[in-house]
């Protein structure tokens, strides 16, 4: 008879799983993330439109989208193909190079402050009034032409008014940008009268006014010179320049490259192509060298819907106005709602040859084609700004149906919330932004990820001072501090390891601990798979290291470093996930800065440490040597000097246990310096305060004395109090009458014996007091 072996049953999950559900803005819903293939996830994010320097809302979008990706592929271990383009030639991108070329001709060719420069200047000014900031006022309020400068004076007060700029800002959102350009241009008008009123009229003073007036008079330029700007170089070289400096920014953020990059201008056939489909498909028509999307024809379409995101928007005039671009004219379109596939050139705009003549791309078409290009007719994932919703996203969306005759182009749109600093909407086109540069000379790459962290990725982020040195800095300090003390610990028991006790170390505080670490990993997952719930996860971290420091405190000798040390890189591991560190072993803390990786001359490191240890030891010996009295006492100098003076600098602190063995911490040397001279300071502000006590008492106690002075027998007689005060007294100097010869009353005479009593005790202190002093 064989033996078997006995039956084996699959065991049963005492819990199951989290499943990862994402928030989809195609349903406005979590939904449980399912990829088409596999763990294989084809994912677009919209890149930037390349015209400007990048700012805090870029670094929001991109630091946030990073965090995604990380998180799906060092996390959720899918295997993600990150594509992402770059919009190297739009409306703001021609109008901005023309603007800054023509600028720059301008300055270049003017020599000299004229009148007819100042008249000049002074006219655009006149209809930038009427034309831009008349946008914002009511139009009872708006000025006539010749109007321009009477009127001024009065808004110049009306803007004062909050709830009338909220009025004004609510009728066109730009609309603080433009006064601040006039109240800005006409200021340097006036100067410029003046100067040449003084005879000043060099070309500093010329070249001071046109920089002072360039938002005003670049546009002016522009409207009367745009049909001379014929080199497509210009818009090339400027995209070209920002594509760049994106890219830089990005890295210093800690933003992982795409897999690919792929830039408009490079896809401009495939975009003749793409839109020659459209039209056989029946979606598409030429009209006046131009080709528009015909979203009626689409809509009407059975298996398509136009504006999946936000149908109710599809009326909307100011975001549909806002989608075609300043350059765009409409007038062959058939609905307000169709939308440029192809855009005709006109003089001073770049353009490629097509069917319907020289032109250049719509803003839409350009992901639609790039993207099909490169991850065919459907996608996992499409990603971007909120604000790109509607109409970008859902003309995407619908010419891409439109293109491949399909039903579904993406299957989960993530939409990163906006960006608000200290209340307010951040924009290019506002002028209101913080660049990266500007930010990360106040905060480092680390801490912006974090704040971004605190936050649901998918939800309005007030970005604040009071976030950064509040929330940010005091987690980042609890991390650092927790990191500290755990590798001085690892590198303690290192470094007295001995054969076992005897004892296992793993009692009931391990036990508990441990439990809490794995229940923290399932929680962090829990978070997570919660479509990304980052301050969920964050909260996690700082709760399982606030456990571990209470059991760390609680233990002493019976600490299990083993335990610790598991809580602590598994902590280290997940922040590095986030992308707040480098490093790919589970190491405990943050991970390597980027700064921090390379070759280490291993002189350079070592050198400074051992200077101080022979120092040290030089010092030991010498009093060894003498054999002085106080040997221990300035042994025990030297040991506070090493602590304290020495290895601070060094970035190593001591810290002093009941063992008699010291813990040795490994801090940047900045803040073991701060916490040092902090700590001095508390102690010398409170000698000098304890000083100060004293000196006070003695001055109290020297006034007491000084009032003391005076005999019992002459305190109630002049000079002592005034003449005429009284008018008798009895042998021991009490008053009997008052100035006027009267008696005292009884309540006077009472309160006089009080009184004289009191100085005699006075009199009598004094006395003994100089007796002493004596």
């Amino acid at each position: 008879m064989s033996v078997q072996q006995p039956a084996w049953s699959i065991p049963e999950r005492i819990a199951p799983e989290p499943v990862l559900k994402v928030y989809n803005s195609l349903t406005r819903t979590k939904t449980e993330f399912v990829p088409r293939d596999g763990r294989h996830v084809k994912w677009y994010n919209c890149g930037p439109t390349v015209y400007d320097a990048s700012h805090m809302g870029h670094a929001r979008n991109y630091v946030t989208q990073d965090i995604l990706r990380r998180i799906m592929t060092d996390y959720f271990g899918y295997d993600v193909y990150f594509v992402m383009n770059i919009t190297d030639i739009d409306d703001k991108i021609i109008i901005r190079a023309r603007q800054n070329h023509l600028l720059e001709n301008f300055r270049a060719q003017t020599k000299i402050l004229s009148p007819e420069l100042i008249d000049q200047i002074l006219s655009a000014w006149r209809t930038h009034i009427r034309e831009k900031v008349g946008k914002g006022l009511s139009e009872a309020g708006r000025p006539a032409e010749g109007e321009e400068e009477s009127t001024w004076p009065r808004l110049t007060e009306l803007i004062k008014d909050k709830a009338w700029k909220q009025e004004c800002l609510k009728r066109d959102e730009k609309f603080d940008m433009y006064f601040s350009s006039a109240a800005r241009t006409l200021a340097a008008i006036h100067i410029s009268r003046a100067s040449l009123a003084n005879g000043y009229s060099g070309a500093d003073a010329a070249h001071q006014l046109i920089d002072e007036s360039k938002d005003i008079l670049a546009q002016a330029l522009d409207s009367q010179l745009s049909a001379t700007v014929t080199d497509p170089a210009i818009s090339r070289s400027l995209s070209a320049f920002w594509e760049g400096q994106f890219f830089k920014d990005m890295g210093r953020l800690r933003v992982r490259n795409p897999d690919t990059v792929t830039r408009v201008t490079e896809y401009v056939p495939e975009i003749v192509a793409f839109v020659e489909r459209i039209i056989e498909n029946g979606y598409g028509y030429e009209a006046e060298g131009s080709v528009y999307f015909d979203t009626r024809a689409f809509d009407n379409a059975d298996g398509h819907d136009y504006a999946k995101l936000e149908p109710w928007s599809k009326g909307n005039r100011d975001l549909l106005e806002d989608g075609e671009g300043a350059l765009s004219k409409k007038s062959g379109s058939r609905s307000a709602s169709d939308f440029a596939l192809w855009k005709a050139s006109r003089p001073g705009e770049p353009s490629w040859p097509s069917p319907w003549g020289p032109g250049r791309p719509g803003w839409h078409i350009e992901c639609s084609v790039m993207a099909s290009a490169i991850l065919g007719d459907n996608m996992d994932i499409h990603s971007g700004g909120i604000d790109l919703a509607f109409p970008h996203h859902d003309n995407e969306m619908a010419q891409s149906e439109a293109y491949h005759n399909c039903g579904s182009w993406v299957n989960y749109f993530i939409h990163t919330g906006h960006l608000h600093i200290e209340g307010l909407k951040m924009s290019k086109s506002l002028k209101n932004f913080i660049t990266i540069d500007e930010i990360l000379e106040k905060h480092t790459a680390r801490q912006l990820r974090l704040a971004f962290l605190t936050q649901l990725w998918n939800a309005k982020v007030d970005f604040s001072e009071s976030l950064m040195t509040g929330e940010v800095r005091g987690l980042e300090l609890t991390l650092n501090n927790f990191f500290t003390v755990v590798k001085a610990l690892v590198n303690q028991a290192r470094a007295d390891f001995t054969n076992s006790d005897g004892h296992h170390h793993f009692e009931a505080p391990e036990s508990e601990l441990t439990i809490n670490f794995h229940e923290s990993q399932s929680k962090f997952r829990a978070a997570l798979s919660d479509s990304f719930n980052t301050p969920a996860a964050l909260d996690v971290l700082r709760d399982l290291v606030s456990k571990t420091n209470v059991y760390i405190n609680s233990r002493g000798k019976n600490l299990n470093v083993g335990v610790v040390e598991n809580c602590a890189r598994w902590i280290g591991q997940m922040l590095r996930m986030f992308g707040l560190g480098e490093g790919e072993d589970p190491e405990i803390g943050w991970g390597q800065d980027d700064h921090e990786i390379g070759s280490i001359n291993r002189e350079e490191v070592l050198m400074p440490y051992l200077r101080q240890l022979s120092s040290f030891r030089d010092g030991v010996r010498r009093l060894a040597i003498e054999k002085n009295e106080s040997a221990l006492k300035d042994i025990l100098a030297l040991c506070d000097k090493l602590r304290d003076v020495d290895l601070i600098p060094l970035g190593v602190a001591l810290d002093d246990q009941e063992d008699g063995k010291a813990l040795v911490k490994l801090a940047p040397p900045a803040d073991l310096i701060k916490a040092r001279d902090e700590k001095r300071a508390q102690a010398e502000a409170k000698i000098a305060k304890k000083a100060a006590a004293v000196e006070a008492e003695r001055l109290k106690r020297q006034q007491k004395l000084e009032k003391g002075r005076v005999p019992p027998e002459q305190y109630f007689k002049p000079p002592n109090v005034p003449e005429a005060a009284y008018s008798s007294w009895d042998t021991t100097g009490l008053p009997l009458t008052d100035g006027d010869g009267k008696e005292l009353s009884k309540n006077q005479a009472k309160k006089a014996v009080k009184d004289w009593t009191s100085q005699k005790k006075l009199h009598e202190e004094y006395l003994t007091w100089k007796h002493q002093t004596n």
